[in-house]
């Protein structure tokens, strides 16, 4: 096959997984995650485990010995038909705390100490090294094994596997950081794995059954050669070691919970647990239909192909040298699949490990702010610290591949990073069933461990040093996974039992032993803090989804607007979700700082341990009819209030609107009494008509007032709509208000290609809201240097909003649920003027054209979002006159 060939075969599977994440991405997006959240989509994900490892270097495992290569896929079988129940458990306990990571798991559970998490990505970025290395060389290889038979083709050298790299980091840059979602999930990612899984299992199967029934006679010749192999006295690897096929049951067990890859798709990328029903037993026959033809492949290629050809491109040369180019190109695309997956997923977990425990913890401590209050966007940083981090970690894997040259086995490349990631296992068990376990215990035992493991598996396997088994006829590997776990476990136990954990290690214990829901007792803050912690969240996770957020808590609490009580419950939720973009340990530090005043008590530490062991059925309807009655009485509480106060400026109002009343009349009658006075000169009778004048101008405007209002809460306004473009209204808008405190300057900032939205309303009334907001905001801007902010936000699924900002004090948070009542004043009336109805007007006028205003807390100033709806206005009445006043 020419090898011009192969490359364009090749770009074009690159396009296909490029074109499948993006769909899966926008549907994703749209909310169709029906099919992609499928079981058998779940369970595809996680074949990347059968990486290029598996895919070319299991073969090359048995060639040189024998049944040892089925270890690799029995300990993960172990694993999940023996103890799926266990798996099951550790995906709930995972989304019940967000968690995103292995080193986030261990850290959230041992007291949300980022000092640990940064000691696991450290040992998770060392181990995965050579194995993105590894995937690397397998696909230089089999470029390599092409090219030499094509004459003619350009000669494959080591920059093969760099542009290889780059293509991966762009691939993972581009659908695994698109945004910081609160669950860390990759839809796009994970189906495009799934179609590499399909790939990889039909190119294996398609090339076995080839073997077996096309170069030998069937299954019962396959089995007589293979018995024929294992008597040849060559053969001496083919001898089973006892101790060294338990270790590598053991490591590759510890493997499909601890490697970085597989705790992403297995955990991190789960919708619920419910998936493991499906992958329970479905899992593990992929990896049995993976491994079926592993050994026919191996003797078959030890007889058919020439002694100094690699076993582990066996998959390839055999059906080169029989003259099947189809079947060759479809194993290449197979094995392709298998190391692309593994390094798109590997570098997902690395990188987000490494943002979320190192990059973002670094960040926070260098700027801490002297106020307490979160001021940089964190958003933009984590999702370019992950970019980063992609980059990084791929540029390592590739400079591990050039300085060691290649290895003759690729399997022995493999196995130092499963050694490597099986030093978190004892912490991650102990810190699931013993509630004993502490953070000290966990630092000792992955601490000893990796330092063993650096000294006598890693090290060596860069030729750095070698370390002999002390122990005469005892594998080395063997000798060195059983010293490194051991050592690792006991102390593990031993500093476990000697130490005493915190109160909020205790709490998490006691959340993950038990599998409950984590509860948060704290002293409530010294002050409202709400708006500074939303301020927080939107930093994160972007303006829209922290006001959703919050705004559906508030409600939850049965209270309005967008500022919800600061309860132990509210800030355990937002914990939680902020967990998922950003780590556990990370998120702890960040609502401490932002509250503050959440120290634990021991009381609080025995009350939850009390509630927990007393937890029932009855208590539980108790529960939740106290929630429910709470809810409703917080509810009246704050109606009355809102009453208490309304009343108040009731009185004000009407004070207010006697006094605008009087004024004008009172001036009126006064200067008509001037004008009968006969000598009276012209100059004076012009002057006192023109007061005439205005005094009855600013009465009827105020009577105007008062009759829109009217019209608009009876729901008998008459609305003219038409077809409008926002920004020519926005335009009109700025214009109109600009007279107001004109001796200041204000800076406008706009987005103008965004404003140009046609809209079918009534421009009129919309453009009079437009008016009263940015007047109100040019009045009362209180900024040394006024800027003034709007922004028009299109949405595909509702009509677009316009939200006008300014850079002032804003509307305290006990007056904001008041600014749109018609009895409600932004200040002192006496220094405003007016009767204060402008905001009244604004929100009726909206809820006429099917619309809404609200006001936006936690933007730094007075902010104001203006909803306009999917459908223009069709009726003339107001749905919701009656209940606005």
């Amino acid at each position: 096959m020419p090898f011009e060939t192969l490359v364009a075969v090749c770009m074009g599977y690159v396009v296909l997984m490029f074109g499948v994440a993006f769909a899966a991405d926008r549907a994703a997006q749209r909310g169709r995650v029906r099919w992609l959240d499928h079981p058998l989509v779940y369970t595809l994900s996680l074949s990347v485990y059968c990486s290029a490892w598996t895919f070319y270097g299991a073969v090359g495992y048995a060639s040189r010995s024998g049944l040892e290569f089925a270890t690799i896929y029995i300990g993960p079988t172990l694993v999940f038909a023996g103890a799926w129940w266990g798996l099951r458990r550790l995906v709930r306990i995972a989304r019940m705390h967000h968690v995103t990571s292995i080193a986030d798991l261990i850290s959230a559970r041992f007291g949300k100490s980022n000092a640990l998490a940064a000691l696991i990505t450290l040992i998770a970025v060392i181990a995965a090294t050579p194995y993105v290395a590894l995937q690397l060389q397998s696909v230089r290889l089999s470029f390599e094994l092409f090219a030499l038979q094509s004459p003619g083709a350009t000669p494959v050298t080591s920059e093969t596997a760099l542009w290889v790299a780059a293509g991966l980091a762009l691939f993972t840059i581009l659908f695994g950081t698109r945004n910081l979602a609160a669950d860390e999930r990759h839809h796009g990612v994970v189906t495009a794995i799934a179609l590499e899984a399909v790939v990889k299992l039909v190119a294996f199967v398609a090339l076995g059954v080839f073997v077996v029934w096309g170069l030998a006679d069937g299954p019962a010749d396959i089995v007589a050669r293979i018995a024929a192999a294992s008597q040849d006295p060559a053969r001496d690897g083919w001898v089973l070691r006892p101790d060294r096929w338990t270790a590598l049951n053991i490591v590759s067990a510890a493997a499909i919970l601890t490697l970085p890859r597989m705790f992403q798709v297995l955990v991190v990328e789960a919708a619920d647990e419910e998936r493991l029903h499906v992958a329970g037993w479905a899992f593990p026959a992929y990896l049995f239909a993976m491994s079926l033809f592993v050994l026919p492949i191996a003797v078959m290629g030890a007889e058919l192909l020439p002694a100094s050809a690699n076993p582990d491109l066996y998959v390839l040369t055999l059906p080169q040298a029989m003259g099947q180019d189809l079947l060759a190109l479809l194993v290449f695309l197979g094995g392709f699949s298998a190391a692309t997956s593994m390094v798109v997923v590997c570098t997902i977990a690395l990188s987000t490990m490494i943002s979320n425990h190192w990059l973002t913890p670094l960040r926070l401590w260098l700027r801490r702010p002297a106020s307490g209050e979160e001021t940089d966007d964190l958003r933009g940083f984590v999702l370019n610290s992950r970019r980063l981090a992609i980059l990084a970690v791929m540029g390592a894997g590739w400079l591990y591949h050039q300085a060691s040259g290649g290895s003759e086995a690729l399997a022995a490349m493999g196995l130092v990073a499963f050694t490597g990631m099986a030093q978190v296992l004892p912490a991650m068990l102990g810190g699931l069933l013993w509630r004993g376990a502490n953070r000290m215990g966990a630092y000792a035992g992955v601490g000893a461990g990796s330092v063993l493991w650096l000294v006598i598996v890693f090290l060596p396997s860069v030729g750095i040093g070698r370390l002999p088994p002390l122990i005469d006829g005892v594998d080395p590997l063997a000798f060195a996974v059983f010293l490194t776990l051991s050592v690792n476990t006991l102390a593990f136990i031993a500093l476990s039992i000697f130490g005493f954990p915190d109160p909020v290690e205790r709490l998490q214990g006691l959340s993950f032993v038990s599998a409950i829901q984590p509860i948060r007792h704290s002293r409530a803050p010294g002050e409202d803090r709400a708006e500074p912690l939303l301020a927080m969240a939107r930093r994160v996770w972007g303006p829209d989804q922290a006001l959703r957020y919050f705004r559906a808590q508030a409600a939850a609490q049965g209270k309005s607007g967008y500022l919800p009580d600061l309860t132990p419950a509210f800030l355990t939720a937002l914990e939680r979700r902020l967990s998922g973009s950003v780590g556990a340990a990370t998120a702890h530090a960040m609502i401490d700082r932002v509250a503050g005043g959440m120290s634990l008590t021991v009381s609080d530490l025995m009350d939850v341990a009390g509630e927990a062991q007393r937890a029932m059925k009855e208590a539980q309807r108790l529960e939740i009819a106290t929630s429910e009655l709470e809810r409703t009485a917080r509810q009246l509480r704050e109606a009355n209030d809102k009453l208490t106060a309304l009343s108040v400026q009731k009185d004000a109002f009407l004070g207010q609107i006697s006094h605008e009343l009087r004024t004008p009349m009172t001036s009126v009658r006064a200067f008509s009494e001037i004008l009968k006075t006969p000598d009276l000169s012209d100059e004076d009778r012009a002057r006192f008509a023109g007061i005439i004048h205005d005094e009855a101008g600013r009465l009827t405007r105020l009577l105007d007032d008062l009759l829109d209002l009217s019209v608009l809460e009876s729901g008998q306004a008459q609305l003219d709509v038409s077809a409008a473009n926002l920004h020519d209204l926005i335009e009109r808008a700025l214009n109109a208000a600009s007279a107001t405190r004109a001796e200041r300057a204000f800076t406008i900032d706009r987005d103008i290609p965004t404003e140009h939205l046609g809209v079918i309303t009534d421009p009129d009334r919309l453009l009079q809201v437009l008016i009263n907001v940015i007047t109100n905001a040019r009045k009362y801007c209180d900024a040394d240097r006024p800027v003034l902010r709007i922004r028009v936000a299109r949405r595909p699924a509702n009509g677009p909003a316009i939200d006008i900002i300014d850079n002032g004090a804003g509307i305290d948070a006990a007056r904001q649920s008041l600014i749109f009542e018609k009895f409600s004043r932004l200040n002192d009336p006496a220094r405003a003027g007016g009767a204060g109805l402008g905001l009244a007007i604004c929100r009726e006028i909206m809820l006429t054209l099917g619309g809404d205003i609200s006001y936006l807390p936690g933007q730094g100033g007075a902010a104001f979002r203006i909803v306009l709806p999917k459908h223009p206005p069709v009726g003339q009445a107001n749905p919701h006159a009656g209940a606005a006043s």
